[in-house]
């Protein structure tokens, strides 16, 4: 019966208990005690060393090294913080061919704006970049560059016709934007006209003060 208490000591409703070897992604750090499913201990992290049993001796062993990691996360933290103050509204313009309406003969990927942006002296890593699908038509677009679950950048992506001069293709780019503008506005003011010729009537008694604001 005794034995049979020392096997379960480390179990709880919730599963068993074991200390990480490791920095494991989305479990916890090298040194941090964590409960887990009995399968996913049994089958995967004691087998693979990537934890143990967390006694006591086990907790001394490691606490050496789990400061040690400590230490190297903060200042981690603290470069990712600066390339992401360094590289936040960066600009990464690629050129690429296209046909004449725009669409690219290919496509722009994640790969291609994270090297822009090194070549331009900024710590990216490809996987770093957020894109959902890859680039296939000319344009500027804002791209979330994801450093951490809490620590993101947002730069913007220029792709432009191979050949064709950066600033003309924006200035068209703005024009066509201006444009677009223009016309919802004035489609706002054609509805609005439409409805005040459809109820001239109500219109004019909007206009007319009502017998208390007279008196």
């Amino acid at each position: 019966m005794q034995k049979r208490k020392s096997q379960n000591h480390l179990k709880s409703s919730g599963g068993i208990k074991v200390l990480l070897c490791e920095d494991i992604d989305k479990i916890g750090w090298l040194g941090d005690v964590v409960e887990v499913s009995a399968g996913y201990a049994r089958n995967y992290l004691l087998p693979q060393g990537l934890a143990i049993v967390p006694t006591e001796a086990n907790l001394r062993s490691l606490a050496d090294e789990k400061a040690r990691r400590a230490e190297e996360r903060i200042v981690n933290r603290k470069r990712l913080e600066k390339v992401v103050e360094e590289v936040q509204d960066a600009e990464a313009v690629i050129a690429a061919t296209a046909n004449e309406q725009g669409h690219l003969f290919g496509s722009v990927t994640a790969r291609e704006i994270a090297t822009n942006l090194r070549e331009q002296g900024f710590e990216v890593a490809d996987e770093i970049v957020q894109l959902h699908e890859h680039i296939k038509d000319v344009g500027t677009r804002t791209v979330t560059l994801q450093f951490a679950d809490d620590l993101t950048a947002t730069v913007s992506v220029v792709v432009v016709p191979e050949g064709e001069d950066l600033e003309a293709f924006k200035k068209a780019e703005q024009d066509m934007a201006d444009s677009q503008i223009n016309e919802q506005e004035n489609l706002s003011d054609t509805a609005g006209d439409s409805t005040h010729a459809k109820n001239p009537e109500k219109a004019g008694d909007e206009n007319e003060p009502n017998d208390n604001e007279a008196s």
